[in-house]
């Protein structure tokens, strides 16, 4: 598979993927809001809502470096640079986020 089509298959399966796990996250965060901190801890004990939240978070951030890929790629004279700085900075990001998901689950 050429890297062009796989970049575009990633973006469209990334979005179809995100746009239920999105609606769950908004919902799950608005039921949320106004919870106490020791409920949203017992909320995100569940196995599926950290996995769903990991989940989340890593499509998330891959989808935004797939799409700032093409805004580099094609504004930017030198892209290279740009396009590994954002990954590592999404790669970073997916680590830390899943890493405050798994210290509330496995603490809890």
């Amino acid at each position: 598979m050429k890297p062009a089509l796989f970049h575009w298959l990633a973006q469209r399966i990334t979005a179809v993927f995100l746009l239920p796990l999105s609606l769950w996250f908004v919902t799950s965060f608005v039921i949320l809001l106004a919870a106490p901190f020791d409920q949203v801890q017992t909320w995100l004990t569940s196995p599926w809502h950290a996995t769903f939240a990991s989940l989340f978070v890593a499509l998330v951030f891959y989808h935004g470096a797939l799409g700032m890929q093409v805004i580099w790629e094609d504004y930017v004279k030198q892209p290279r640079p740009l396009i590994w700085l954002t990954n590592g900075v999404s790669v970073l990001f997916t680590l830390l986020g899943i890493a405050a998901i798994l210290k509330v689950y496995l603490i809890s």
